[in-house]
């Protein structure tokens, strides 16, 4: 019992706070929300112009000098226009809801490692780049992210209106969905590293970073973060080509302003958690972190590393928007569920296995690795020879065969085996594997017609 206590205990905050006055912190606070506007700002600019880069448009790419002068009228349009307020609206709660997504977004950064410590210029004062560490920091994130999706609810819900109250409730099982897969991949972090806290996972990332060690746990992250942030693919809450604007259709000026600016703050708030969490933070990459002992490790130098792993993940996001389409609502439901989720619990129950293998017994990683690396060769090859479903019934059976133009046989459904697409009283687009009955107007469209006979175009 002695020897499993230590391990059950997270280790604490990886630097020392104990020198921060009041003073400090006020200080850390202003100029992390200056820094996050400022980079919203720039997102703007980052974004447009890239996409125009990417799908070839010309706007935000000669208009002024880098094409700056592109997002001077869309800022000013969100200031001038007339500020609407829906009269079926709860009034407190409909202006409530952009000012919650807002705060809680300003929140996650308050425990984002942005450098080690170092001193101040002009004073003896030696502090950490970070505002201040949790022994549970990455559930406080984890909790006020879920916060946050309140006011995309209550905003949808307050406005009175049918098209904002279906995007608020899309907002709902897209978090419950994306969130449970982020976690996840999360949880793998916190084993291997021992720890919740953001600037020791930064620290047990000095040798090798958690993006490669924990590849599969990435990924899940990767994708779990664009459902997170309700971006393309995966912005089924906004989706204007469904619902008008989605949660944010009833909102004007500087209330769908605020929206926004939450929406671009998560963005980086995601990009810096995956930077944290799995990139080594703010340390240097190879070989820069094998130089005079780490030379590029200490003073200012970690910020420029924390800043450029930043704007990668930045980068990541504006090229997934201008490349990828929009899922259908199934689509994103049965992968968040069915996709992300299993493959994130199985690979914690892998990595929990591992650690308790290393730490219980005498077996050596490498003698693991091995272990695991023989049983998947023996899973795919379990998968490879199994035959593929229905191939038992190509000999006939399961319905009538049909020719094709170039003379390959097809097999039809029976009757009694088509997609009911109104069964439930609504249409619904069938799944994978599922087919709709043959039309019956496309067939009397396709028929051609008996022609006439003589009897009938005579005068009797």
């Amino acid at each position: 019992m002695n020897r499993i206590a230590p391990m059950l205990a997270p280790a604490g905050p990886a630097v020392d706070f104990s020198q921060d006055t009041i003073w400090i912190s006020v200080i850390k606070a202003v100029a992390i929300m200056v820094f996050l506007l400022i980079s919203v700002l720039f997102a703007l600019w980052f974004e447009r112009r890239l996409i125009g880069r990417f799908q070839q448009r010309l706007g935000p790419n000669v208009r002024g000098p880098f094409g700056l002068v592109q997002s001077i009228p869309d800022a000013l349009k969100l200031v001038l226009k007339e500020d609407i307020t829906v009269k079926g609206a709860d009034k407190l709660i409909y202006i409530m809801a952009p000012v919650i997504s807002v705060f809680c977004a300003f929140m996650v950064f308050a425990v984002i490692p942005f450098g080690p410590e170092v001193r101040i210029p002009f004073t003896d004062l030696v502090t950490p780049l970070q505002l201040t560490d949790l022994p549970v920091a990455v559930l406080y994130i984890l909790g006020i992210t879920g916060l946050g999706v309140y006011g995309i609810v209550l905003g949808g819900w307050s406005s009175g209106s049918t098209y904002p109250l279906l995007g608020s409730v899309r907002s709902t099982a897209q978090v419950i969905s994306y969130e449970l897969g982020m976690g996840l991949a999360l949880v793998s972090v916190f084993i291997v590293s021992g720890s919740m806290s953001t600037s020791q996972i930064v620290s047990s990332q000095q040798q090798l970073w958690w993006s490669i060690a924990l590849l599969p746990a990435f990924v899940v992250y990767i994708l779990s973060m664009l459902g997170e942030t309700n971006r393309l693919p995966f912005d089924l809450p906004e989706a204007e080509g469904e619902l008008v604007g989605g949660f944010q259709t009833e909102y004007s000026s500087m209330k769908f302003a605020w929206f926004y600016l939450a929406e671009y703050i998560n963005m980086l708030n995601v990009s810096a958690i995956a930077t944290t969490v799995f990139m080594g933070g703010w340390r240097a990459p190879w070989p820069l972190s094998a130089i005079n002992d780490g030379m590029f490790n200490e003073g200012w130098w970690p910020l420029l590393w924390f800043l450029i792993k930043l704007w990668g993940f930045m980068f990541f996001f504006v090229w997934v928007r201008a490349t990828l389409l929009r899922f259908r609502y199934d689509q994103f439901m049965h992968f968040g569920w069915k996709v992300l989720i299993p493959v994130a619990l199985a690979w914690v129950v892998a990595v929990a296995v591992v650690q308790g293998v290393r730490q219980f017994s005498g077996i050596d990683l490498q003698t693991i690795l091995f272990v695991l690396a023989g049983l998947l060769v023996l899973l795919a090859l379990v998968m490879f020879f199994i035959p593929e479903k229905g191939a038992k019934d190509k000999a006939g059976g399961a319905g009538s065969r049909a020719l094709t133009g170039a003379g390959t046989p097809t097999i039809e459904p029976k009757k009694d085996e088509y997609f009911d697409a109104f069964a439930g009283g609504f249409p619904v687009p069938p799944l994978p594997g599922q087919q709709l009955p043959p039309s019956k107007r496309r067939a009397r469209v396709t028929t051609p017609a008996a022609p006439e006979t003589d009897e009938e175009n005579s005068d009797g």
